[in-house]
C-alpha cells in the first residue's frame, strides 16, 4: 500500500494579533482564557490543514504561561504538527511576543494539543495522511509525543 504523507511544513500555521482592550484582564495583561482560545483555534487549523477534514480538540498538555503580554503588543501564534496516529494528531502551539522595532520574538506560552480527525457526524475517522518527519527536531518532537501519549494513558488508567 502506498501511504500518503504530508510534511510538518505543509500544515505549518502562523497567526498574528495586536492585543486590544477587550483581550486584557483586570490586571492589565492578556487574559489567559482568551489566549487559550486562540491557541486552540491555531491547533485546530493546523490539524485540519494536515488531515483535510474536520477536527475536534481532545486534550491539551503542558500548557505553560511563561510571561505575560500587554495591550498593543503583537503576539504570534505558531502551530506545527508533531505526531499523527490512527485518528488523532498532536500539534505544538508556541506563542511569542514580537518586538515592533526588531522583529525579535520572545516565547510567552507553549502547549501540545491533541486533535481528533472526525467526520460530519463528529465520529472519529482515520487520518488520511501520515506525518513525514524530516529534521532532527521534528523527529525529537515525534518521540516526545509518544511519551506524552503514554503519560495520558497512565493517567486515564489511574482515573485522571
Amino acid at each position: 500500500m502506498n501511504e500518503q504523507t504530508r510534511t510538518v511544513e505543509f500544515s505549518h500555521t502562523e497567526w498574528m494579533k495586536c492585543i486590544q482592550y477587550e483581550d486584557i484582564n483586570g490586571s492589565g495583561r492578556l487574559f489567559g482564557g482568551r489566549l487559550m482560545q486562540w491557541m486552540d483555534e491555531v491547533a485546530g487549523i493546523t490539524a485540519t490543514r494536515h488531515c483535510g477534514s474536520y477536527v475536534t480538540t481532545a486534550a491539551v498538555d503542558n500548557l505553560t504561561f511563561k510571561k505575560g503580554a500587554f495591550i498593543n503588543e503583537i503576539i504570534v501564534i505558531i502551530g506545527r504538527m508533531t505526531y499523527v496516529g490512527r485518528s488523532s494528531m498532536e500539534v505544538r502551539v508556541d506563542v511569542y511576543v514580537e518586538d515592533r522595532k526588531t522583529g525579535n520574538r520572545q516565547v510567552i506560552n507553549r502547549a501540545y494539543f491533541t486533535e481528533v480527525c472526525v467526520n460530519e457526524d463528529g465520529r472519529p475517522v482515520p487520518v488520511q495522511y501520515r506525518l513525514e518527519t524530516i529534521t532532527d527536531t521534528e523527529k525529537a518532537e515525534w518521540e516526545g509525543a509518544l511519551k506524552r501519549i503514554e503519560i495520558r494513558r497512565k493517567r486515564r488508567a489511574e482515573g485522571y
